[in-house]
């Protein structure tokens, strides 16, 4: 199974643009959105060619293959105008025997600090950092996609899974971190 993970899009029209293009290119299963879709945030700037609007077209038009999380800049109204559920606090996934927790990182007992309790084999997917990480931490994965928008390492990021294995990459996709269990 290929997996697209991103987070962190926050409304920029320019950087779902070009996440849709490393979408059609990778040509994965599933993707996995893992919050702050649409709307920017009272703590950041606005990003680079905000327009949650397009934003909102262009993932509708993926819907189908799409599994997404709320994140703290997430509200119902954004729910009025995406044709996919986005108000879970977190998904469950399975891919290829190994269970995927997807969530923001912004609710207690769901962030990389204070984690649910997950079986080795398992991975903890979250955003909200901006910031793209890929831990191993006793058999758990902790992956962080970084963020397409307003990254705060640097580069505007998304990660891949395929075959029990993950890489974090850049949005022109190039990669920059691998690992997997």
């Amino acid at each position: 199974m290929k997996l697209v993970i991103a987070s962190d899009l926050h409304g920029a029209a320019p950087a779902v643009r070009a996440l849709a293009a490393r979408i059609e290119a990778e040509a994965p299963d599933r993707v996995l959105l893992l919050g702050d879709l649409l709307y920017h945030g009272p703590r950041n700037d606005l990003p680079e060619g905000y327009a949650p609007r397009e934003v909102a077209a262009v993932l509708n038009g993926m819907a189908a293959r799409i599994t997404a999380v709320r994140g703290n800049c997430d509200a119902e109204v954004d729910q009025m105008v995406l044709d996919f559920p986005c108000l879970a606090d977190y998904a469950l996934v399975e891919a290829d025997g190994h269970l995927l927790y997807l969530t923001h990182g912004h609710v207690p007992r769901m962030t990389p600090d204070d984690p649910p309790a997950l079986a080795p084999g398992s991975a903890l997917l979250t955003g909200h950092t901006h910031v793209k990480a890929l831990e191993d931490r006793g058999g758990v994965l902790f992956a962080n996609p970084g963020s397409t928008s307003i990254p705060k390492d640097g580069a505007a990021g998304y990660a891949v899974y395929e075959h029990g294995a993950f890489a974090l990459k850049s949005l022109a996709g190039e990669t920059l971190a691998e690992g997997g269990w």
